[in-house]
């Protein structure tokens, strides 16, 4: 599939089929493609927490305005980010670059995010945001049909999920096979409005 019929065709999906099982074997390909997205010095603050366990996805569930798509579709990707990751051994985020890139660079981190907090949760929204469409634009050129969610209680999901104090929710993405075609577009502000040129 063209990149750009991936973007066309994608769409938020609510009815998922509850039989339909990715494979392993393509989950991991589709992560594969996810790690590729984009970060700020290469951190990579995005952790994915794919919940499989019936009983988890049930109690998630009632935390998520009892959505269907959190039990029903295939993955369930809860995408945190770590806030703290610019420190976390930031030398490990360029360790294959050639030496005097390394030198510039791992130092740079440091000195961008340190005592920056609002710019640190800035930075991991952006990153997980990306991460979290490239997951649905690579699995939409699977095949298969996702949902970005926003309406759940994230205190709740952090806790049944035990997501350390140092990460935020992003968002939650669920994959899997449509039951049933996304209804129509709701429509699009008008060019003028979302597009300056200059200022505006």
């Amino acid at each position: 599939m063209q990149t750009k019929d991936a973007i066309t065709e994608r769409r938020a999906v609510k009815l998922f089929d509850p039989t339909y099982v990715i494979s392993q074997e393509e989950e991991d390909q589709l992560f594969e493609l996810v790690k590729l997205a984009p970060t700020s010095f290469n951190i990579q603050h995005s952790r994915f927490v794919l919940v499989k366990d019936k009983a988890l996805r049930e109690e998630i569930k009632g935390y998520a305005w009892n959505q269907a798509q959190i039990t029903d579709a295939s993955i369930l990707c809860i995408i945190c980010g770590d806030v703290k990751a610019w420190e976390k051994s930031p030398e490990r985020y360029w360790a294959k670059a050639p030496k005097e890139a390394s030198d510039v660079l791992v130092p740079m981190i440091g000195q961008f995010y340190n005592g920056r907090e609002q710019i640190q949760r800035d930075e991991v929204m952006r990153s997980t945001g990306i991460s979290a469409q490239t997951l649905m634009l690579a699995a939409k050129s699977m095949g298969y049909d996702s949902c970005p969610m926003v309406g759940f209680d994230p205190v709740q999901v952090a806790k049944a999920i035990n997501m350390p104090d140092d990460h935020i929710i992003s968002m939650i993405v669920t994959v899997g096979k449509a039951l049933q075609p996304a209804k129509a577009r709701g429509g699009f502000i008008p060019k003028e409005e979302a597009i300056k040129v200059d200022r505006f």
